[in-house]
């Protein structure tokens, strides 16, 4: 007992027999075989969220990056915000397997998505009796994760019945299934997510101000599709990637003008929408390469002017070019109000100044307007 308890994996009983002493070295190098594949895989698994799915070479991604791999290692609970389709998920999916729970399991709900009355079930549990169809007891996510990583999807949308509950499992870490008089202990690592103010909630009453904070003790913000366009290219080539083999097909990408047409695009859904377009056009098209007509029709007709790009090989010249003949495209149909051309284009009125500042984009018509 004392041997196992330092770290022995097995033992033999004395008189040693032949047939014993051989059954225990197959069982102890097979176990060290899959300790080495189990080492292996994660290995790959790490390699895989880093280069392949936290995909940008934006400023805006590069910080998301870095937080990601600041946070990581801590237990402490996360909160990611951000607008629908910007890849919450991916982010809280690459925070556990960068984190010491990488081998436990990683359960994601969207609380905005199961009624009240399941909600708490799914969460914290039920015992036999405690409600009309409660034949059996049944363990919640909370349970079920344990020494995992449980990614709490839609925060936002929570009844304020429920967020006290989930409050009581963050500070006391245990949880009162439904119909149970005594606590279970439970240790798991919380992701949160959510794309609505949730201090604006705090202030509407729609949120418990002390959750909210014990919610957001690390935020991560995930900038919207339309203010890191230059991932466009990245993203495009990570997705063909993907449903090349989801749909055995053998695209090597999308033509110029394709290309200048999805960095054109509002990208309202962001990047899922950006995914969906991919995987729409790989089904319809034929070929190497992906061209405009295989693209969603709807798409088609929102395109407006189509800045040219210069004919350069160097990715980065051409994308800076288009950003700043498409800034200037919008200015000029604002006739140099930036306010609207900030609404026009989809960012802050600050990311336009900057972006502008970035791009060499002289501020004198202002100026002239004003005066």
């Amino acid at each position: 007992v004392e041997a196992i308890r330092r770290g022995a994996q097995d033992y033999l009983l004395k008189p040693i027999l032949f047939d014993d002493l051989l059954h225990k070295i197959d069982h102890l190098l097979t176990h060290r075989q899959i300790a080495w594949e189990n080492q292996f895989l994660r290995s790959q698994v790490e390699r895989q969220w880093d280069f392949e799915n936290l995909v940008g070479r934006s400023a805006a991604m590069r910080e998301v990056m870095n937080l990601v791999r600041r946070v990581a290692p801590t237990p402490s609970t996360v909160l990611i915000t951000g607008e629908s389709g910007v890849g919450k998920e991916v982010v809280a999916r690459a925070i556990h397997h960068f984190s010491e729970y990488r081998d436990r399991i990683f359960l994601p709900i969207n609380c905005g998505a199961i009624p009240e009355t399941l909600l708490e079930s799914q969460l914290f549990g039920h015992m036999r009796g405690s409600f009309t169809g409660a034949i059996a007891n049944q363990e919640g996510l909370f349970q079920r994760a344990r020494g995992g990583t449980i990614f709490l999807d839609e925060i936002a949308d929570m009844p304020l019945s429920l967020q006290v509950k989930l409050l009581r499992a963050i500070e006391a870490k245990e949880i009162l299934p439904i119909g149970a008089t005594t606590p279970i202990r439970v240790e798991v690592r919380i992701i949160a997510a959510t794309n609505h103010d949730l201090k604006k909630a705090v202030e509407e009453g729609r949120f418990r101000e002390d959750l909210y904070y014990r919610l957001n003790v690390f935020n991560i913000e995930i900038p919207p599709l339309r203010e890191r366009r230059e991932d466009i290219p990245l993203l495009v080539e990570h997705f063909i990637r993907i449903h090349n083999r989801e749909l055995k097909k053998n695209f090597k990408g999308v033509d110029s003008a394709t290309m200048k047409l999805l960095m054109s695009l509002p990208w309202k859904g962001n990047v899922r929408e950006l995914d969906n377009v991919i995987e729409h056009a790989m089904i319809l098209g034929s070929g190497d390469w992906i061209t405009v007509r295989d693209l969603p029709r709807a798409l088609q007709q929102d395109v407006g002017v189509e800045p040219e790009i210069p004919d350069t090989d160097n990715l980065r010249e051409a994308l800076r070019a288009f950003e700043k003949a498409h800034i200037q495209s919008v200015l000029a149909k604002c006739q140099q109000d930036k306010r609207q051309a900030a609404q026009r284009l989809g960012v802050s009125l600050s990311s336009l100044y900057r972006k502008m500042e970035e791009l060499g984009i002289p501020l004198q018509a202002e100026r002239s307007v004003l005066e």
